[in-house]
């Protein structure tokens, strides 16, 4: 049987007239496709932030371009940053986000996206390992600063808030409520300066001067870092994947490539739940769909989710990008189900595993699609995409234009189509190493291959199904059990809501499967989940043991995180003596 590295059926299945390989890259750098998309859409609208009540405030392609050139020359000119210089970015999802992000790129500066629900230690650890030189930080979280620059003092602290480019109104009774009725801005206790303040100093000097941003990348190319994209440590410790230009602007034309088939460009508007610092929506989102011409609702925080409604309701969205929970938690929303959004054109999937209740639920409600797709942050993020017109259930799709994917045995052999094995790929989007972590990077790219840890299969049409994580299978009397399939089927049962399953210490067995719900149906019982398993599954990934939850730990994305129970288990057993 032939192997993955002897077939590549799936070009087969590209849509008429997309590129299976793309031999240059659009753009030299992330400041350049900037520029040139700005120019092409200047007067639409770029990105619009909207709050649980409704109040919004939006930017056009022109502003952003403007906004983050003035942000370019601050860095360079007032703050004295040089080219390679990492600038931090610790923000929601709002207008601040695209134009200190496009301004440091435009800077030569290195991005280093954090997480703003960080502690104030995870930020210190992030802050002294990347060792940014300036930080632009909500202020909703700058207590957390004292604390945060004691191992790396950052001499830059910026400060925006959430309504900032809002109109004069919203932005005032914003600011009042957040500041005073719920008292949720905290004094800022380090020498800091404000966002519009910056920028206001930055045109001065460009007026002053008569200073060309451009000049400031005259330099960089695609060979050049542009991020530091910290992983988001669900199976270990973080690490900054180092992330270049070419790497980014590579994978953002792959991708766009991929879909572009189903996208109008200059009139979509896609809803942009997932953080921006989280790198599928920073490459999909914040520049695919940008330089496509869309328009991006930014959503601060989807938690509740009955935040988007408002969104929903003042926009027409034709596209989602999202995980299995904030699609299975909107299908759970009254006011979601009842009222589907009637402009959505197709939703795409990433980050975790669509699980098949989920996806066939969608369609049923939206009557439009749910397409998956699988990456890391290492690869920028995406390898593999449904093609619009030729999409298979249950799949990641197939590698998308100028991607090499291969499975393998713990050898490195190859595998045949038809057997599961650890995926690894190659291509333009894969990172050049893990910052200032030589030991780590070799261990996962060898021989210019990344080395996922996902455990996958290929079918004979050159579509690929993940199985699992490496790291998180089963070992039941000697039987590999992936907690995937186990929770495909538990959240099929109409009275589970959400599902994690993990293995657990079972002398002789080795592990036993256990299984963490939250219930949709409040008299659900162990016995009648175990009956619905039996129905689908061999006795041995059965679930020994059920523990209901009112809810499962997730990631900032809303990936649920199994290594957070697996810890819990860990500490019951040694807690107990086991």
């Amino acid at each position: 049987m032939p192997t993955t590295a002897e077939r590549k059926p799936w070009t087969a299945f590209y849509s008429p007239g997309m590129r299976a390989t793309i031999d240059a890259a659009p753009f030299r750098t992330i400041g350049e496709l900037v520029s040139a998309t700005a120019k092409q859409y200047a007067a639409r609208t770029a990105f619009t932030t909207v709050l649980p009540n409704g109040m919004n405030g939006s930017i056009s392609f022109a502003e952003v371009d403007e906004m983050s050139d003035a942000f370019a020359v601050y860095l360079r000119e007032v703050a004295g940053l040089k080219t390679g210089d990492r600038v931090a970015l610790q923000t929601p999802n709002c207008l601040a986000f695209p134009i200190v992000a496009f301004g440091v790129f435009k800077a030569g500066c290195v991005l280093v996206n954090v997480n703003p629900l960080y502690t104030a230690e995870e930020m210190g650890r992030q802050f002294k390992d990347a060792t940014p030189k300036a930080l632009v930080i909500i202020d909703l979280f700058a207590d957390k600063l004292p604390v945060a620059l004691r191992e790396h003092p950052i001499p830059n602290v910026i400060i925006t808030r959430i309504a900032d480019y809002f109109p004069t109104v919203p932005r005032t009774i914003v600011g009042l409520v957040q500041k005073y009725l719920k008292k949720q801005v905290p004094p800022v206790e380090v020498p800091h300066i404000r966002l519009p303040v910056v920028l206001d100093r930055g045109r001065e000097h460009m007026r002053r001067d008569s200073i060309a941003p451009a000049s400031y990348t005259a330099g960089i190319g695609l060979a050049d870092l542009a991020c530091l994209q910290y992983t988001g440590g669900t199976t270990g410790v973080s690490k900054g994947a180092m992330l270049t230009h070419g790497n980014i602007v590579m994978n953002m034309a792959q991708s766009m490539e991929m879909a572009g088939c189903g996208i109008d460009r200059g009139k979509e508007v896609i809803l942009t739940a997932l953080p921006m610092y989280h790198i599928f929506a920073f490459t999909v989102n914040l520049l695919g769909f940008f330089w496509y011409g869309a328009t991006n609702i930014l959503i601060p925080s989807p938690r509740p989710l009955t935040n988007m409604k408002k969104a929903f309701e003042k926009f027409p969205i034709t596209y989602i990008t999202g995980v299995n929970t904030l699609f299975n938690g909107l299908l759970n929303e009254a006011w979601f189900h009842d009222h589907p959004p009637k402009s959505l054109k197709s939703s795409c999937a990433g980050g975790m595993a669509l699980q098949s209740a989920v996806a066939k639920r969608w369609v049923e409600v939206t009557r439009t699609p749910v397409i998956e797709g699988y990456g890391l942050t290492e690869s920028s993020p995406v390898l593999t995409f449904n093609p619009f017109d030729h999409q298979k259930a249950d799949s990641i799709g197939i590698p998308i234009p100028s991607t090499e994917i291969r499975i393998v045995d713990d050898n490195g052999r190859d595998m045949p189509w038809g057997i599961a094995g650890e995926l690894i790929a190659k291509g333009p989007q894969v990172m050049v190493g893990y910052w200032q972590r030589p030991d780590e990077t070799a261990r996962t790219l060898k021989d210019g291959w990344l080395y996922t840890g996902d455990v996958a299969v290929m079918d004979e049409d050159g579509y690929f199904r993940i199985v699992d994580r490496k790291k998180d299978m089963v070992l039941v009397s000697g039987f590999n059990v992936y907690p995937n399939e186990i929770e495909d089927v538990l959240v099929k049962h109409p009275g589970v809501m959400e599902a994690a399953v993990i293995g657990v210490p079972d002398g002789a067995a080795g592990e036993a499967v256990k299984a963490f719900v939250v219930k949709r149906d409040p008299n659900l019982s162990a016995d009648e989940i175990r009956s619905h398993c039996r129905e689908h599954l061999t006795g041995y990934k059965v679930p020994k043991h059920i523990d209901f939850r009112p809810e499962l730990p997730k990631s900032n994305v809303g990936k649920i995180l199994r290594k957070d129970l697996r810890s819990e288990e860990l500490a019951k057993t040694a807690k107990n003596g086991g």
